[in-house]
C-alpha cells in the first residue's frame, strides 16, 4: 500500500502530525509513505525515518499535483484539510480520509465563549483520518528527529550557560500570541538560572532588547542559528517557556518540561504541549505547566491570533503573572535533565 499524508505548513501542526506518520507506518503491513509539504518545512521531515519520500510544494500545485499522480497511491490522509488538499485529493481521485477540524465548535469558543471543544489534542483528532487502516496511537508522542551534521558544540554558546540554561521560546506566528518584550525582561530578571532566547531572525531585534539588561545572563540566540540547531538548544535546555509556537510543539517532541504562555488563542483547542497521552482536564501531563489569564471575557478571542489585540489592552498577556511563571520554572529545574 502506497499513502500519501498532506499537511502543507507549518512548524508546530507538522511536528504534531508525527505520531500519525510513525503509527501508519509501523502498524500497516508493507507500506509506503510519503508525505507533501511546503518546501520551507522540509528541515522538519528530512530525517524522520518513518518517511518514504517527500514531496514539497512551492508556488505551482498544478505541478506538484502531476508528480503526485505519477507515484500511484492507493490512498491520502489528509492533515490539512482545506481548499488546496481539496483539489490535490481530487486530482488524485483515490480513497482520502481526513480529520474533525471542529470549526463550528471554535467560532463558538472564540466568538460566544461557548467551549463544545473536547478534551483532547488535535493529534487525536488527527488518528481518526487513520482509523480506517487500522491505526492507532501508540501514546508514544510526537517526533522530532534532528540531523548528525547539524549537532552543536558547547563553544556555540556561552560557558556560562554550559552548565544548563532556561529556554525562552520569544516568537510566535501573531504579535497577540507572543509575550511582550516587558513581560520577558521581568522572566530573566526573576530568574536566577542562565535564560537562552529562542526565536528566528524576525525576533532578533527584541530578543536584543531582552538580552541587553544581561548580556551574561541572557544569551540572545534569534536568527543566528537555524531550526535544527534551535530544535537541539530546546533539546538540550533544562526548562522551556514557550509562547504558542512551533518550537514549544518541538520542546514536547523531546519530552521536556514547558511552561506555555497563551494570548489570544486557548490550549482548549487541542493544541496544547502533547507528550503521548495527556489531555489538558483529565490525565494532565505533569511536566506540562499552562499558564493563562483566568476569567478574562474577551479570551479566547482567536484560534490563530491578530496584529494587534482588538481590545487594545492585551491583558491575556499583560496580565500573566511573571513571577508565578518563575515559581513553576524552578519547581521543573531540579527534576529536569539538560
Amino acid at each position: 500500500m502506497k499513502v500519501l499524508v498532506i499537511r502543507f505548513s507549518s512548524i508546530g501542526d507538522i511536528v504534531l502530525t508525527t505520531p500519525v506518520v510513525r503509527c501508519l507506518k509501523q502498524q500497516v503491513k508493507d507500506v509506503e509513505v510519503h508525505y507533501l509539504t511546503k518546501s520551507a518545512y522540509a528541515t522538519i521531515l528530512t530525517g524522520n525515518p518513518y518517511i518514504d519520500k517527500l514531496h514539497f510544494l512551492d508556488d505551482e500545485l498544478d505541478a506538484v499535483t502531476e508528480e503526485l499522480k505519477k507515484e500511484k497511491y492507493d490512498c491520502v490522509i489528509d492533515l490539512h484539510h482545506n481548499l488546496r488538499t481539496l483539489r490535490v485529493k481530487k486530482a488524485l481521485n483515490v480513497k482520502s480520509y481526513s480529520f474533525p477540524k471542529l470549526n463550528v465548535q471554535k467560532w463558538l469558543l472564540t466568538k460566544l465563549k461557548i467551549n463544545l471543544m473536547p478534551d483532547k489534542s488535535i493529534v487525536e483528532r488527527y488518528f481518526e483520518a487513520v482509523k480506517p487502516l487500522g491505526v492507532q496511537n501508540d501514546g508514544k508522542g510526537l517526533d522530532y528527529f534532528l540531523r548528525d551534521d547539524k549537532l552543536l558544540a558547547n563553544t556555540d554558546i556561552p560557558m556560562s550557560h554550559w552548565g544548563g540554561y532556561v529556554g525562552c521560546v520569544i516568537g510566535g506566528s501573531y504579535n497577540t500570541k507572543k509575550l511582550p518584550v516587558e513581560q520577558w525582561k521581568k522572566f530573566c530578571e526573576l530568574s536566577p538560572y542562565p535564560v537562552i532566547l529562542l526565536g528566528g531572525a524576525a525576533d532578533g531585534a527584541e530578543g536584543l532588547e531582552i538580552a541587553a539588561q544581561d548580556p551574561i545572563k541572557i544569551y540572545n540566540s534569534c536568527g543566528k542559528f537555524d531550526l535544527n540547531e534551535s530544535a537541539e538548544l530546546v533539546k538540550n535546555a533544562r526548562v522551556i517557556v514557550s509562547n504558542d509556537t512551533g518550537l514549544m510543539h518541538v520542546a514536547a517532541a523531546f519530552q521536556k518540561p514547558i511552561i506555555s504562555l497563551w494570548g489570544n488563542t486557548s490550549p482548549e483547542m487541542g493544541m496544547f504541549p502533547y507528550y503521548g497521552f495527556n489531555n489538558i482536564k483529565e490525565r494532565v501531563a505533569p511536566q506540562s505547566i499552562i499558564m493563562e489569564v483566568e476569567k478574562l471575557s474577551c479570551h479566547p478571542c482567536s484560534k490563530l491570533g491578530y496584529n494587534r489585540c482588538p481590545k487594545k489592552h492585551f491583558k491575556c498577556m499583560n496580565d500573566l503573572d511573571m513571577s508565578a511563571v518563575v515559581e513553576q520554572m524552578k519547581k521543573h529545574w531540579g527534576a529536569a535533565k539538560g
